[in-house]
């Protein structure tokens, strides 16, 4: 029988543990500066009493150090959020600012080793102080990672999302680097060191937010998904990505109730002007399309002449890749194709269907992208998209031009239904600037202005004849030529026929190799 003093004993400490955590008077700043703790993190994120821990007696592996290290900087587990089964753990700052260190880091491991074999999907709360010395001085200390190269090697069998919820540097950062949705709260940072490593090394001063702030990391690196005000608002970001995916890849995404009308929408034409040089904002058209209040962008402040995301239609999980006139012309550029891949990645890992709606006058030109490496970029994700095994469906809203046709996965990419709204121009170039390189010259020996004038007016009728899509329809390089007010049940009946597609296992899907950052 069990000894009732050793069952109080173990309960005991774990109570000990748990509400003590790396002391009281730590707890209390934290309380008093408006700061969670990781596990009221965890209890805040996860359904209500849903949390089992895993490794809550574990310690440095320092014997001078045991006592001042309840879990050793690392806090994880398993739950549920909706009802669903998830893997979580997170960096407990009141002990050593939650610093990375042997035993905190085998932790992760095991938790990982757990999810994988579950199929459980991998939450992980971001806050560290990086390596914790001298634990990792040493030989020993330096060539045992934890669970860092295992992740690397995930291959998107479960999904990972991160949620970086204060500074966050070394381990921590390198796991937001990992995953598949990254999340960020206004006031945290994220950084492979800290600024005052920075300065230590090399002398260079530079604050927090200028290094690895919310703004920096939404707007100029896209090294996150979503800057957040508060952690609820982070929470709820997390949960809403996961109701798109399936637990892992050997799942299909779980279908919702459908919701919209498929019904021929009147009006969603009129929400493009028919001048190929007019600006609109892209996202109006999208969430006409997809299931209402279901579009939740990813990156929506990078590279915005972009629109991605995940959304639903008739209930069916979808990735929305649309450019956006609003910004940049709706061109490609090494930022908007990054974005793109990134999407297609998890897309493809999970297998869920993309949807691309194309309005692209062609890639971006000039200086500054060609030293951004716009040709590595323009066809790495034609790359991704040409191996990509997941249906995708493409809508040639207004224009098309050059190899962006193609990047927008047009013609003679992989497309299982390709459209085109009339009145919408596939061609080399926009007929104005094909006018302009190829006649320039007989152009400008034409002395009457206005006889000039008609002349180019004329020239640019003649090209924009040849670009018309009903020639490529005529030659089966689109599938259809649709009513813009059906584009939605078109694409809809679509991913219905789609569902009774053989799905590949994941090892079959070329794109769970490739990394999300």
């Amino acid at each position: 029988m069990t000894d009732p003093d050793r069952t109080a004993e173990l309960h005991g400490r774990a109570d000990k543990i748990r509400n003590e955590m790396g002391g009281f008077d730590k707890l209390s700043k934290m309380a008093n500066e408006g700061d969670r703790t990781i596990r009221e993190h965890l209890d805040a994120f996860l359904d209500a009493g849903s949390f089992r821990e895993i490794g809550t007696f574990s310690t440095s592996i320092r014997p001078d150090q045991r006592d001042k290290t309840p879990g050793d900087g690392k806090i994880g587990g398993h739950g549920t959020v909706d009802g669903r089964p998830v893997t979580v753990f997170g960096d407990d700052i009141t002990v050593y600012r939650g610093s990375s260190s042997i035993v905190g880091t085998r932790k992760e491991h095991r938790l990982y080793e757990r999810a994988m074999a579950m199929g459980t999907p991998i939450v992980h709360f971001g806050e560290t102080g990086g390596a914790r010395i001298p634990d990792t001085m040493g030989a020993e200390g330096i060539s045992e990672p934890g669970g860092l190269f295992e992740l690397a090697k995930r291959q998107h069998r479960v999904p990972m999302a991160t949620m970086v919820t204060g500074q966050s540097f070394g381990g921590s950062s390198f796991l937001s680097a990992l995953s598949d949705y990254v999340v960020m709260v206004r006031g945290s940072c994220l950084a492979v060191t800290s600024p005052k490593v920075f300065e230590i090394a090399t002398g260079e001063v530079i604050s927090f937010e200028d290094v690895g702030g919310v703004d920096v990391h939404a707007r100029k690196t896209g090294q996150i998904d979503l800057g957040v005000e508060s952690d609820e608002e982070g929470y709820n970001a997390i949960k809403k990505w996961l109701s798109y995916l399936p637990s892992n890849a050997w799942q299909v995404a779980p279908r919702h109730e459908p919701s919209g009308s498929l019904e021929h929408d009147h009006d969603l034409g009129d929400l493009v002007p028919a001048k190929r040089t007019r600006g609109y904002d892209m996202r109006r058209v999208v969430q006409r399309i997809v299931d209402p209040e279901s579009l939740l962008e990813i990156q929506p402040l990078y590279a915005r002449n972009v629109v991605c995301g995940l959304a639903r239609l008739n209930g069916f999980s979808v990735g929305i890749i649309a450019n956006n006139p609003m910004f940049g012309a709706g061109t490609l550029d090494p930022q908007a194709c990054h974005k793109i891949i990134r999407l297609a990645t998890v897309c493809d890992s999970y297998n869920i269907p993309m949807i691309f709606l194309a309005d692209v006058p062609g890639f971006m030109v000039g200086e500054r992208v060609e030293h951004e490496l716009m040709l590595h970029w323009g066809m790495r994700m034609m790359h991704a998209l040409q191996n990509a095994s997941t249906p995708t469906l493409t809508v040639c809203i207004r224009k098309a031009f050059g190899l962006a046709w193609q990047a927008m996965n047009g013609s003679q990419m992989p497309a299982l239904g390709v459209y085109s709204w009339p009145g919408a121009e596939i061609g080399f170039m926009d007929p104005e600037v094909g006018v302009n390189v190829a006649y320039g010259s007989k152009l400008g020996r034409i002395e009457d202005v206005e006889a000039r004038e008609a002349e180019r007016e004329a020239l640019v009728r003649e090209v924009a004849e040849s670009t018309n899509p009903y020639d490529a329809a005529g030659t089966m390089r689109i599938d259809e030529m649709i009513d813009p007010g059906d584009t939605r049940s078109v694409l809809a009946h679509d991913l219905e026929m789609l569902a009774n597609r053989a799905v590949p296992p994941p090892e079959a899907r070329p794109l769970s190799y490739w990394p999300t950052c």
